[in-house]
């Protein structure tokens, strides 16, 4: 009786996911164009918060890249419109996603058999090495100067941007979750908790890390192509070190074992980045300390409050709750 009555009504996280996204949807009927400009910029945020939070928080795989196949998928796509023009934009936007997950399926094979920090050392290499060829090469992408992107739509309003991005993040949490309720959803977590056991008990581990690599990096190449023909330039800095920390931090704060969370987190920080902005370097400071505030008192995140009430303390990580056996999944 009380799974029926589960069933029957909406949690409290599903109702917030709701109410944000009504909200997101109306913010163009009563929001200035600033605002607008701003919240079409969050939405490149919050797709790559919540593909990283898909690949560390779900699967377990930390990785500094993602700003880098973001970059690959802005500069593919950019080169290829510049070259050939806005009637090659479809083959353009395949190919920066395609060029992304080659990258990041031989990274994987590469890096992912291995254990421990090797794949967070690795991937801040390369991408540091990525950034360096693209200021290197000036005569094909005009270095630090950045190349100049055309942009999807004529004219100089936002908004058709604003729902663009939405549309695109919305699109990506859904595939995610719909990856995440499927056996290979199951498996993921299964390494993310222990991969030892999940390897002896006849699970290809390897395989199913080096899929989420490459899905979250398509993911994130769709994030930089959008970026790239919305604000109109492409610059080498759009991945360095610290844009990469602000991800990570979007990908904490809101719950880094949940893509709403992801969502929630990128749309603090980002307003909160905005809001402080005329604290010039003070504001990384006091999100810094937003970051320690939310460990300390949310372990699993501010989403995880609205989710699992109660159970977000230190100390009190939340208990698994009784799901479908592997053999019911497997029928999924």
């Amino acid at each position: 009786m009380t799974v029926t009555a589960r069933h029957q009504g909406l949690s409290p996280s599903a109702i917030t996911q709701a109410i944000l996204l009504l909200v997101a949807l109306t913010v163009p009927l009563w929001g200035g164009a600033y605002w607008i400009h701003v919240g079409a910029l969050l939405w490149y945020y919050a797709i790559l918060a919540a593909s990283w939070t898909l690949l560390a928080g779900f699967a377990g795989q930390f990785s500094f890249a993602h700003l880098m196949f973001a970059a690959l998928g802005g500069y593919a796509s950019a080169l290829i419109v510049l070259h050939l023009g806005m009637a090659w934009l479809p083959l353009a936007i395949v190919a920066g996603v395609v060029l992304a997950m080659v990258i990041g399926a031989l990274i994987g094979f590469m890096v992912l058999r291995l254990s421990g920090p090797y794949l967070a050392l690795f991937t801040l290499a390369i991408s540091e090495v990525v950034r360096m060829i693209l200021i290197a090469e000036e005569s094909v992408t005009r270095g630090s100067l950045g190349l100049q992107v055309p942009r999807f739509f004529k004219g100089d309003s936002d908004i058709p941007y604003y729902y663009l991005g939405l549309g695109l993040l919305v699109a990506a949490l859904v595939l995610m979750g719909y990856l995440l309720r499927t056996r290979t959803g199951l498996f993921l977590r299964a390494i993310r908790e222990d991969e030892g056991a999940t390897q002896a008990s006849g699970v290809n581990t390897t395989r199913y890390k080096i899929l989420v690599f490459v899905i979250t990096s398509g993911i994130a190449a769709v994030a930089g192509i959008y970026y790239a023909h919305f604000i109109g330039i492409l610059t080498p800095n759009m991945m360095i070190l610290p844009e990469m920390g602000i991800i990570i931090a979007m990908s904490v704060i809101g719950g880094i074992e949940s893509l709403p969370g992801a969502v929630v987190g990128a749309a603090i920080v980002y307003l909160l980045s905005e809001l402080l902005r005329d604290y010039g370097e003070m504001r990384f400071v006091l999100l810094g300390l937003a970051l320690i505030l939310v460990q300390r008192f949310a372990r699993n995140g501010l989403f995880s409050l609205v989710e699992r009430p109660g159970k977000s303390r230190p100390g009190k990580r939340p208990q698994a709750q009784p799901g479908p056996t592997p053999e019911k999944s497997h029928a999924n």
